[in-house]
């Protein structure tokens, strides 16, 4: 039987959940945690505010429950710091209904985990990777980690069968130039590489309006070294705008949060590393349920919260973005705590 599908107030279903399951990271990249913030003095959570895997797998269950959930993505911070993250992914995927986990990583880690991490039932990786260039990546990344590192990640995730898709988040004076190498490199491969929008996400990237290259750029800039056609989304609600090579079969992908935001299809939740659920990307605060599961709440109830918070959810940033780029900037939760 169809489980019911919950719908926000513009209609939106609640089909996929993004779980974080830590906000912190080993690396310092200056769009989501620059090192000059979330240096050796800054806060991150308490273990005992972290949601527990006990407690991940209860709300990913009751979830299914609710609303049908078959997708989950396991984020961070960088999911592969957190300790034993391999029995969580063997947790979740005992978890009936769930046919489709992944998770994000930025790499530099995966080369030891791969096997495991595949064998406890992770289907698929989308792994981050901002240059081809050494130097430049490691600048980045700041904290002078190479790109040898990560494609170590890649070649581990392949040889054990876990399908790989890259990102790559362009900023204009940054690594635009990066572009058209990236694209040569992965065009023959059946790895999918997808082009971020630099977004204003949290509150300490320092985004500016002229930092991003736009969705048409892009796509401009590769169609004219490297012809490229549209291609049809793979469901609705899909977040990357497609597109293949003329010449191959291959894909890459454009996200365009910016510059042609897709706020009406998305059916995305957001799980937080404490416990809160989040639903919009560019949310100022979440709705706590971890204090909910610890004070003893009956899963009826969870549900029902789930339910209530859904229901009531009218998020379209992106779409009013444009709008208000001069005003003062919204506070917003840290992409380091939802995990993008």
């Amino acid at each position: 039987m169809e489980k019911k599908r919950l719908l926000d107030k513009l209609g939106r279903p609640l089909r996929d959940l993004r779980i974080s399951v830590t906000d912190r990271c080993n690396f310092r990249c200056s769009y989501c945690m620059p090192a000059e913030i979330f240096d050796k003095d800054f806060m991150f959570l308490p273990r005992n505010e972290v949601l527990t895997f006990e407690e991940i797998t209860r709300l990913a269950t009751l979830f299914v429950e609710a609303a049908g959930i078959k997708k989950l993505r396991i984020t961070g911070g960088e999911p592969l710091v957190r300790k034993d993250l391999t029995r969580l992914i063997e947790m979740l995927s005992e978890v009936k209904g769930i046919n489709d986990i992944a998770m994000t990583t930025n790499g530099s880690l995966l080369a030891k985990h791969a096997k495991d991490l595949k064998q406890a039932g992770l289907n698929r990786v989308t792994i981050s990777l901002d240059s081809l260039d050494d130097e430049r990546f490691r600048k980045i990344n700041g904290r002078n980690i190479g790109v040898d590192q990560v494609f170590a990640g890649i070649e581990a995730a392949q040889a054990v069968g876990l399908g790989v898709k890259l990102n790559m988040v362009v900023q204009r004076g940054m690594n635009d130039e990066d572009i058209i190498p990236m694209v040569r490199h992965f065009k023959d491969t059946n790895i999918i590489l997808r082009f971020i929008e630099f977004m204003d996400v949290g509150n300490s990237n320092g985004w500016k309006l002229d930092q991003v290259v736009s969705k048409k750029e892009i796509f401009d800039r590769i169609n004219k070294e490297i012809p490229i056609e549209p291609v049809k989304p793979n469901y609705t609600g899909e977040v990357a705008t497609r597109f293949r090579f003329k010449d191959n079969e291959n894909e890459i992908g454009i996200i365009s949060s910016v510059t042609d935001a897709f706020c009406s299809t998305c059916s995305r939740a957001r799980l937080s590393a404490d416990g809160k659920l989040v639903t919009c990307l560019f949310a100022s605060e979440g709705h706590d349920l971890r204090d909910l599961l610890r004070s003893g709440a009956s899963d009826e109830e969870v549900m029902d919260r789930m339910d209530a918070i859904w229901s009531g959810r009218h998020d379209r940033y992106s779409e009013e973005r444009l709008n208000h780029t001069d005003k003062k900037q919204i506070r917003k939760i840290e992409m380091s705590h939802i995990g993008g």
